[in-house]
């Protein structure tokens, strides 16, 4: 049986394994760069469909995988639709590389 501590390092690998999975496809990691140039406000869906030439239909299913991982969430001002990167999983996700680096490296 896992210990508590074995099942929350169980499940972050397995987060930062699917948002790793999710920034592997090239159209959403386009996305995402073009999201975290904007910033902290994001960009509205039609910018981004408009500037990454993609088609609405194929924009939202990207949107939708990346939001269901937490790297992205949706917020909507007036009839605006905000795409807003989420800079934490971005951060949590470079935490988990980094963590660890060079540790088994001999002196």
């Amino acid at each position: 049986m896992k210990s508590s501590t074995e099942s929350a390092s169980s499940d972050s690998l397995e987060l930062i394994a699917s948002r790793l999975a999710e920034l592997g496809h090239p159209t959403r990691l386009a996305l995402f760069k073009y999201l975290v140039k904007a910033g902290t406000k994001g960009a509205p869906v039609g910018e981004v469909q408009q500037v990454l030439a993609i088609p609405g239909s194929t924009l939202s299913h990207h949107i939708g995988k990346m939001v269901k991982v937490g790297l992205l969430k949706q917020q909507r001002e007036s009839r605006t639709l905000y795409c807003i990167p989420q800079f934490d999983a971005l951060l949590e996700v470079v935490n988990f590389l980094q963590d660890e680096c060079c540790i088994n490296e001999c002196c």
